[in-house]
C-alpha cells in the first residue's frame, strides 16, 4: 500500500497502520520488557498434531517459529558477572550522597554488551518490584547516547526515556532539573548508558557531552553501569576526565568465547548444550549440537549474538521446510554477520582448524 499523493501527511496516513513506538529507552517499552515472559510452546506428540485442523496445525507452526525467533537468554559469564558486580554496587552506592561507584562494559560488536546491560536492568527491576509491589516506582532508567551527541542530545535522551518533550527553544538547564525530579520522585536507583562510544572525550563537543553525564550521575541519585564498543580505545580514560571516570567505574570486559583451552571447550560446550535443551522441534536427536560444538564455534568466531543467530534461523528453516532438525547444511543457510563469515570462510579454505589444550588462548 501506498500514499495516493506524494504530498500527503503521512503520519496521519499510518495513524492505524503502525504500533506504537515503545523502545527500550522509553518507561513504557522498558516495562513491556522487563515484565515480558516466553513461555515455551509444548511439542505435541506426531498422534495430536495429526488430530489437529490445518489452521491448528499452522497456529501451532507460527507458535513455534515465533518461540525461537526469540530464544530465552542464557546466563552467558558476562552476563553473571555483571549481575555479581551490578548487585553489589547498587548496594555500596544506597548511602552515599556523591562519587558514587559505577561499571562499564566494554567489549568487541557481539559479544553481549547490550543484552548483559538490559538483563542486568530487567532483574534489578522486578527484583525492586517484589520488594514494593504496590509502590509507584520506575528504578530503572535506559538510555542509548545517539552519535555526535551533545550534551543537549544526551539530556533530551533522559527527558524521553520519560516521556517529556521540550521544544527547541527550552533550556538546557530546564531539561536537566525535570529529568532529575522525576528520577527521584520515581525512586530510580539504576541507570544505564547503552552506545557509550560514541561520546569522543579527543572533540570538544564529546568532552562537553561526558561533562553532562557525570552531571546527571551527581545529580540522580542511582548507580549508572555504561556499556560500549572498546571503549579503552577510544579515550575514555585519556585526561582529567578520564582519570575521573576511571577513578569512579569499574570494566567488566566482554569478549567473544575462546576453545583453545580445555575449561573454555568445557564452558562452550556447556553453553551449546543449555540451547539445545531450548529447542522445540519434532525430529531433533537430544546431543546433536552438542556433537556439532566445534563447528558452531568456528561459524559463530565465538561470538554469542552470531551463534545465537545461527541457532535461532536454523531453527525457524527446519520448522518451514518441515525437517524439525537442525543440520550442518541448514546452518549454512542461515546469514550471518559479515565478521562470522569471513572467520568461517578463511577456516575452510584453509582446512578445518582443530583446537588443542595448547592452542593459545583468547
Amino acid at each position: 500500500m501506498t500514499p495516493a499523493r506524494p504530498d500527503l501527511d503521512v503520519a496521519s496516513w499510518l495513524q492505524d497502520e503502525v504500533p506504537p513506538d515503545n523502545p527500550l529507552t522509553t518507561k513504557e517499552g522498558w516495562a513491556e520488557f522487563a515484565l515480558r515472559h516466553v513461555e515455551p510452546p509444548v511439542l505435541l506428540p506426531p498422534e495430536q498434531l495429526l488430530a489437529l485442523t490445518p489452521a491448528l496445525r499452522d497456529a501451532d507452526t507460527d507458535k513455534r517459529k515465533s518461540y525461537h525467533a526469540d530464544l530465552p537468554l542464557v546466563n552467558t559469564p558476562i552476563i553473571k558477572r555483571l549481575l555479581g558486580t551490578g548487585r553489589l554496587l547498587i548496594q555500596l552506592n544506597r548511602k552515599q550522597i556523591s562519587a558514587r561507584r559505577g561499571g562499564i562494559v566494554s567489549g568487541a560488536s557481539g559479544t553481549g554488551k547490550t543484552t548483559a546491560l538490559t538483563q542486568l536492568g530487567r532483574a534489578h527491576g522486578l527484583a525492586i518490584r517484589k520488594r514494593y509491589p504496590d509502590a509507584h516506582r520506575i528504578p530503572v532508567l535506559y538510555v542509548t547516547v545517539p552519535p555526535a551527541a551533545t550534551p543537549r542530545m544526551l539530556a533530551v535522551e533522559f527527558a524521553r526515556f520519560f516521556g517529556l518533550e521540550f521544544t527547541s527553544r527550552a533550556n538546557l538547564t530546564d531539561i536537566i532539573n525535570a529529568v532529575c525530579h522525576l528520577a527521584a520522585h520515581t525512586h530510580v536507583d539504576l541507570v544505564l548508558v547503552d552506545e557509550i562510544h560514541n561520546i569522543s572525550l579527543a572533540t570538544r563537543t564529546g568532552a562537553e557531552t561526558s561533562d553532562q553525564l557525570k552531571y546527571f550521575a551527581e545529580r540522580i541519585g542511582a548507580t549508572f553501569f555504561l556499556a560500549g564498543v572498546e571503549v579503552e580505545a577510544q579515550g575514555l580514560f585519556s585526561g582529567p576526565r578520564g582519570r575521573q571516570i576511571a577513578g569512579r567505574f569499574t570494566v567488566i570486559p566482554s569478549a567473544q568465547f575462546a576453545y583453545g583451552t580445555a575449561q573454555q571447550r568445557e564452558d562452550w560446550n556447556a553453553l551449546i548444550a543449555t540451547l539445545e535443551t531450548m529447542l522445540r522441534l519434532h525430529e531433533h536427536a537430544p546431543g546433536t549440537l552438542a556433537n556439532m560444538a566445534e563447528d558452531l564455534f568456528q561459524r559463530s568466531g565465538g561470538s554469542i549474538g552470531s551463534l545465537s543467530q545461527l541457532i535461532r534461523g536454523a531453527a525457524i528453516l527446519a520448522i518451514e521446510g518441515g525437517t524439525e532438525q537442525i543440520t550442518g547444511d541448514l546452518l549454512d543457510l542461515v546469514p550471518v554477520d559479515f565478521a562470522a563469515h569471513t572467520a568461517y570462510t578463511t577456516a575452510k579454505t584453509r582446512g578445518k582448524k582443530k583446537y588443542t589444550p595448547a592452542a593459545e588462548a583468547i
